[in-house]
């Protein structure tokens, strides 16, 4: 398989917190999305980048952990977002993350994949598609939410058990994300993308 059949997702996970979930969200997404063998997946935990929660100014250096995100995001040509929601939004490690790059982000789609109580992160979603789309990335349409995603542990302990619904919107959510991707990628290519 050549470079060009292949496309780079980064897949994100946006929560820091202890006890948190997404490592296990964004296990299963990319077991899912591994098995699409045109995809190159690129896991990326902020908990382990550890990126720091204050901006610098224009004229001082940019801290080392940023400068070893960047070619990883500048590498991807689509990326998922795996986030929790918090007081209807998203984690403020995240917006962090988000707001340290620009140019990586755009002209890129960008799906999500959220947890969280009855409404199963769609407010966090929600609120990364408006700051998605000022940086001038194209968020998918269609997410995956998980609502009370505790409840959808199989009785041996596995998650997700194989009847949730999380299995289904995951494949059209991919569908999605990869027409995006490729139509994207051929465009800024042939012709670079103007802010």
């Amino acid at each position: 398989m050549s470079d060009d059949d292949l496309l780079r997702v980064a897949v994100i996970v946006g929560s820091t917190r202890n006890g948190r979930f997404g490592p296990s969200v964004a296990a299963w997404f990319v077991s899912r999305a591994c098995r699409r063998t045109t995809l190159d997946i690129d896991l990326i935990d902020l908990a382990k980048v550890r990126l720091p929660d204050v901006l610098t100014d224009q004229e001082e250096p940019v801290p080392a952990p940023v400068l070893a995100l960047a070619p990883r995001l500048a590498a991807a040509d689509a990326f998922v977002i795996v986030t929790p929601e918090y007081n209807r939004s998203f984690p403020a490690p995240l917006k962090t993350a988000v707001d340290w790059y620009a140019e990586e982000w755009r002209a890129k789609p960008v799906a999500v994949v959220s947890y969280g109580g009855p409404s199963g992160g769609l407010h966090a979603t929600s609120q990364l598609r408006e700051v998605f789309t000022e940086l001038h990335a194209i968020t998918i349409r269609d997410s995956v939410s998980l609502p009370e995603y505790w409840n959808d542990f199989d009785a041996d302990g596995t998650w997700p058990k194989p009847s949730a619904d999380c299995h289904t919107a995951l494949n059209a959510m991919l569908d999605q994300l990869t027409w995006w991707a490729r139509g994207l990628r051929a465009a800024r290519r042939a012709h670079p993308y103007v802010v």
